[in-house]
């Protein structure tokens, strides 16, 4: 499932227009995005929750030339899937 599939389906199941649809769904993600720009974590209970990884910086390779690279630190999303949702999945 995409976004698109997503506003769709919503659309489809609540009885809106496409258009509020996808006004829901960006504010949603919008403030996902905002939470996690700004260090937070966020659970959904039965679902998952995101959270923020930092990661220090390291020598890696090139695996085309082998050349030693200097890796900058960085952040990523990460999703820890819920107990509930991985159950649901494995039936």
């Amino acid at each position: 499932m995409n976004k698109s599939d997503l506003i769709k389906l919503l659309a489809e199941k609540s009885n809106i227009k496409k258009e509020h649809a996808e006004e829901i769904v960006d504010l949603v993600f919008d403030g996902f995005t905002s939470a996690l720009k700004n260090g937070g974590r966020i659970e959904i209970r039965g679902f998952g929750s995101f959270s923020v990884r930092e990661y220090k910086a390291y020598k890696g390779r090139n695996p085309k030339t082998g050349k030693a690279v200097a890796v900058k630190p960085k952040r990523a999303a990460f999703f820890k899937v819920g107990r509930e949702l991985k159950k649901m999945v494995d039936s």
